[in-house]
């Protein structure tokens, strides 16, 4: 038997502006959620930079944001696209996963949006919805569209650092976030419309024995993952107010909630010793935050000179 996870309760760190939540309800974004999930303004994707900046992501307003230490939102860019997922390669730049367009990248500084892959192997993709890097260069991101226990045609997609472009799946119901472990040897996904977290080995240019390595219950579903330096798995369970924090063997360690609203959607480690846990909390367009015992794994493999 587990023993039940300490419960900590977030602290909020950071407040969207409401002057900065000016999508439209009738918008082409807004207008394919379930019920209930429309919304002035969407926050989702927060990374760190190598210079401890956050970055985020507002999707129904196509924008990508800096979030300041105290906590001030500013645009870092803003176009026309559904910016769902963000991550920071070693080189600095910005890679987007846009749910209208694809995978996405942005210089900072430089204010433009730009395709980086809008198809894979000629094909089209469902809508991309979150992406992580390996430390060897190679990409991964998920292919959701509105995939679920309906459809489950979802896929994932590893881009290697010579341009190979590989569908690991295409099986799954409504992929999202997704992270490796510290071996980097397996990928964990969320499996939002399943209430699951899969493990997917990784051999060579294949996949084997894939299964399911945590099978939550109630909300939405698992949202975004994040890692921390003992191989513990950190999942936002989008509709239940909570990340869980749980150990390498999956053992629940911490019930993280985000007391203001429901729809915890992705999280992210950092603060000078990155071991506070930041957490997109979307309903109520905040960022929350909580200390951990474990730092976060680092997210870069290597220092730039």
């Amino acid at each position: 038997m587990y023993a039940l996870p300490r419960e900590i309760v977030a602290d909020v760190f950071a407040r969207y502006p409401d002057h900065f939540r000016s999508g439209s309800a009738k918008s082409d974004w807004n207008a394919g959620q379930p019920s209930g999930l429309a919304s002035s303004s969407f926050l989702e994707g927060p990374s760190f930079d190598r210079n401890g900046v956050l970055w985020c992501v507002d999707v129904v307003n196509g924008r990508l944001l800096n979030v300041t230490a105290a906590g001030d939102f500013s645009v870092a860019a803003e176009y026309d696209g559904w910016p769902n997922g963000l991550k920071i390669r070693d080189d600095g730049l910005v890679f987007v996963a846009d749910y209208k367009h694809g995978i996405m990248v942005h210089e900072p500084g430089s204010k433009t949006v730009k395709p980086f892959m809008v198809r894979a192997n000629m094909e089209r993709f469902k809508a991309v919805n979150d992406l992580f890097f390996g430390a060897n260069g190679d990409m991964f991101f998920s292919d959701q569209g509105l995939t679920g226990l309906h459809d489950p045609t979802g896929r994932v997609y590893r881009v290697r650092v010579d341009g190979r472009v590989e569908c690991l799946l295409s099986n799954v119901p409504s992929p999202n976030g997704l992270v490796l472990n510290l071996a980097e040897d397996t990928l964990f996904v969320a499996v939002t419309r399943a209430n699951a977290v899969w493990r997917v080995p990784l051999v060579g240019d294949r996949v084997a024995k894939v299964g399911v390595f945590l099978q939550l219950s109630g909300g939405l579903g698992p949202d975004g993952l994040a890692l921390d330096a003992a191989g513990g798995l950190a999942v936002a369970h989008a509709g239940m107010g909570a990340v869980w924090v749980f150990s390498e063997r999956g053992e629940p360690l911490y019930r993280v909630n985000t007391p203001g609203g429901n729809l915890s959607t992705n999280v992210a480690f950092g603060g000078p010793s990155n071991n506070t846990l930041y957490i997109t909390e979307s309903a109520t367009g905040q960022i929350y935050r909580a200390s951990l015992d474990v730092p976060g794994k680092p997210m870069f493999s290597h220092r730039l000179e």
